[in-house]
């Protein structure tokens, strides 16, 4: 519950990201159902146990949204050389001159601004209802600020194998505050890739997948952006699969919650990330799973390579209730130290109540391979070709989670890059 002093940041966040106006009666109701639950949980603070390792308070300053950009110089990303359809989002606004059109065979894709202004939409089934069940164990009040007050997005109904991916550009520029808001819905036995590079400052996805149906999802943030927070919240179905890839590198602070409930049997989930942090970056992940049905198989991977005096966080959990028997459940987090300045914290846990489980979490810190850096060394290649090689020999467990082989070996490039990058 808030304390006088949470409950006066929520309301400084609202009174910044007011309600919006213009909606639909059941959008007008989440959001307001949204500031209630806000109100009433706070903003967080550090004493919180799932931001002990993380201040947020950089990320609970009051912001206004930022104004729209007239013009933008488009970035190079590591998906530029994917065919996809692009929407590119600048300062949390949906620009249609910079996107490609929203056609994609097997998708149904419209705007968000534009959905919820609709009584009859798939929306309806999404908006807010995973974020909302999210919380069941943990609140997670900027999860909350975001379907008060996020306006701009896409909305996918997937009903085939779309042929392409969608590749979300997000691009921020200026001092405030940019919000978006994605829905999707995987159809029984569709199938959708969705990309996302630049980082807006709130964001947050919820992803329904269909018994049968298969939701890839690779992102990249990179590079200098604001304080941001990102959501993933994933409701998966019988035999359906969902998996999830994030390359993180630098930035001042990122914190990404992904919360994935594995509702029907034989579902599957997988969710992976590569953390690459120099200078002070603090980069983390939280990640929440949930088996809810039999036979359920989930991977959490996640590899931090850190350098000067960055920070990485892991907390990790694995929830199982009881019924959910033969529930396979996988978690490692290893982080390579490459300066006694950089630091790794990690919280795994198991919290289980079937009998007939196979549940396993681990986690390592360490410096590079003494051993393997002199074999390479003494064979004539310079240390710091040495430590790339090591390196993406250590990050490639996580990009292995990658089954397309085309977005693994841009992701590969891109831990290379950063590598090659250092002082």
């Amino acid at each position: 519950m808030a304390t006088d002093a949470t409950r006066k940041a929520a309301e400084g966040l609202l009174h910044a990201l007011p309600l919006p106006e213009g909606e639909a009666g059941w959008a007008r109701d989440a959001r307001a159902a949204a500031r209630t639950r806000l109100l009433e949980a706070g903003a967080p603070i550090k004493r919180d146990e799932y931001w002990r390792f993380t201040d947020p308070t950089r990320l609970t300053a009051p912001l206004a949204a930022l104004a729209p950009a007239e013009s933008v110089e488009l970035e190079t990303t590591a998906f530029d050389g994917i065919e996809a359809v692009t929407q590119h989002f600048v300062n949390g606004q949906l620009r249609a001159d910079l996107s490609d059109p929203m056609v994609l065979d097997g998708v149904a894709l419209s705007s968000l601004a534009d959905v919820l202004t609709q009584d009859i939409t798939i929306a309806r089934e999404i908006f807010a209802k995973l974020e909302v069940a999210s919380h069941e164990k943990v609140a997670r009040p900027l999860a909350m600020l975001n379907t008060a007050t996020a306006t701009q997005g896409l909305v996918m109904q997937v009903t085939g194998a779309a042929p392409m991916p969608i590749h979300i550009k997000h691009t921020q520029r200026g001092e405030g505050a940019a919000l978006t808001r994605h829905l999707i819905r995987v159809e029984s036995g569709a199938s959708l890739t969705l990309l996302e590079s630049g980082t807006p400052s709130n964001s947050a996805i919820e992803v329904d997948v269909a018994d049968g149906g298969t939701f890839r999802h690779l992102r990249v943030q990179t590079g200098p952006r604001t304080p941001s927070t990102a959501h993933i919240f994933a409701r998966i179905g019988a035999e359906a699969t969902f998996q999830t890839f994030t390359l993180m590198a630098d930035g001042e602070l990122t914190r990404n919650e992904t919360v994935m409930e594995l509702m029907g049997d034989n579902a599957r989930g997988h969710i992976a990330g590569a953390v690459l942090g120099g200078a002070s970056a603090h980069l983390d992940n939280t990640v929440f799973v949930t088996h809810s049905a039999l036979s359920g198989e989930s991977r959490q991977v996640f590899k931090n390579v850190l350098s000067d005096k960055a920070t990485a966080v892991f907390q990790g959990k694995i929830f199982v209730r009881e019924g959910a028997q033969q529930t396979d459940g996988y978690q490692i987090s290893q982080a390579v130290v490459l300066d006694d300045g950089a630091e790794f914290l990690v919280k795994p846990e198991l919290e289980i109540y079937a009998d007939d489980v196979k549940c396993s979490h681990g986690s390592t810190t360490g410096a590079l391979d003494a051993d393997a850096l002199f074999y390479l060394t003494s064979r004539g290649v310079p240390k710091r070709k040495a430590e790339a090689m090591l390196v993406a020999a250590f990050a490639d467990e996580a990009i292995a989670e990658i089954d397309d082989p085309r977005l693994a070996d841009a992701m590969r490039e891109a831990v290379a890059g950063w590598m090659d990058a250092r002082a």
